[in-house]
């Protein structure tokens, strides 16, 4: 890894957490590039890294980078930034990544509570398969109901914690 380690890191011990954070992204289900992509974001100082940058810390192409710039760009995890005056684009991660990306899950359980209601339906709420859908539907139901009061008690937590709104 080349990226700079910044105010006296080691390049190797970060070049390892990179490693090390996005096979815990993979395990978790993330793919592989985008889990490096988002890692190495992660470490930057900045918070911020060009694709070339991207590319030559992590020794991968242009495509490899662009493709994980983009399944992050769709699940809210990265943005995207012109740089003043150039063409080139800078991609981020912000403080509140985990909760841009999980409010926006929330979409997700909603298709998958209307699935579900019509599997029920369509198999009968008796039967044994209708009586686990409806269990599931019951599970994100809930998981919806506690989200949100679940994100906003983190956003009083982080403005106590890092003074940030």
């Amino acid at each position: 890894m080349t990226e700079s380690a910044g105010g006296g890191r080691d390049a190797e011990a970060v070049s390892r957490f990179v490693e090390s954070f996005a096979a815990q992204l993979v395990e978790a289900g993330m793919p592989r590039m985008p889990a490096r992509v988002f890692a190495a974001l992660l470490a930057s100082d900045e918070g911020s890294l060009t694709s070339a940058e991207l590319g030559d810390q992590l020794r991968i192409s242009p495509a490899a980078v662009s493709g994980a710039v983009r399944y992050l760009a769709q699940t809210h995890m990265v943005s995207r930034e012109r740089e003043p005056g150039s063409r080139r684009e800078r991609y981020r991660v912000h403080g509140d990544q985990w909760y841009e990306a999980l409010t926006n899950r929330e979409a997700v359980l909603k298709r998958w509570e209307g699935a579900l209601r019509e599997g029920v339906t369509s198999l009968g709420a008796t039967t044994p398969a209708g009586r686990r859908l409806s269990e599931t539907l019951a599970f994100f139901e809930f998981l919806q109901g506690e989200v949100g009061s679940m994100m906003e008690r983190w956003r009083v937590h982080r403005e106590k914690t890092f003074g940030v709104e």
